[in-house]
């Protein structure tokens, strides 16, 4: 369940409020794989902000830069079940944002959206932004518009309940014995073994 300050509580309640997303994207150096962690939300200037961590639900504090309305994230399903859920991340051709995707690799690369609660008149944190969405950049479509039309960046995300539907390639043979631990032999006679004929009992 999720836990919200006091002071944010309060304001939900009252309906005084103004509500900001924060983006965080692990990009990665396209010739040495180094992540990258970029962040980015939907006000003005950059910012630094308190976020609960996903993985370790402790408060830490990241940078975001301003991206105003140049970036729009899809509705994010809330749901108790495994199911895996699937976030769009549109970016503007003319946002940083946008930049990010063009100089390095994001493609599977990690990507957390955070909603924020702020005090309308001073735009002071009320509690810590809340994870909506944990996942990976799974596809990515950039968008060349004709002349006077309009372009961007899709990046189509999934969450990580994905990774539990997927297969294991790996078959009981030596080869891919030899792939997890090089000379291990547990695994030689595996394709032969189920034609073997055992001898039990004294010879006739």
């Amino acid at each position: 369940m999720r836990q919200l300050a006091p002071a944010a509580i309060a304001a939900l309640k009252g309906r005084n409020v103004t509500i900001r997303d924060f983006l965080w994207i692990e990009a990665r150096e396209r010739t040495t794989g180094v992540a990258i962690p970029v962040g980015f939300w939907s006000d003005l200037s950059t910012v630094s902000a308190q976020v609960i961590d996903p993985h370790t639900g402790g408060v830490t504090l990241r940078s975001f830069q301003g991206a105003g309305g140049l970036i729009e994230i899809s509705q994010v399903t809330m749901t108790s079940s495994l199911s895996v859920q699937s976030v769009n991340v549109t970016m503007s051709q003319i946002s940083n944002a946008s930049d990010l995707v063009r100089a390095y690799n994001v493609k599977q690369a990690r990507i957390e959206v955070f909603r924020g609660l702020f005090a309308p008149a001073t735009l002071i944190q009320l509690a810590p932004a809340f994870p909506r969405f944990v996942g990976f950049v799974d596809s990515i479509e950039i968008k060349t518009p004709a002349e006077g039309g309009d372009g961007g960046i899709e990046l189509t995300c999934v969450s990580h309940s994905q990774e539990m539907s997927r297969s294991n390639p790996a078959t009981r043979s030596d080869a891919d014995q030899q792939i997890r631990r090089n000379g291990d032999t547990f695994s030689r006679h595996a394709a032969a073994v189920g034609t073997w004929e055992m001898q039990w009992g004294a010879d006739p």
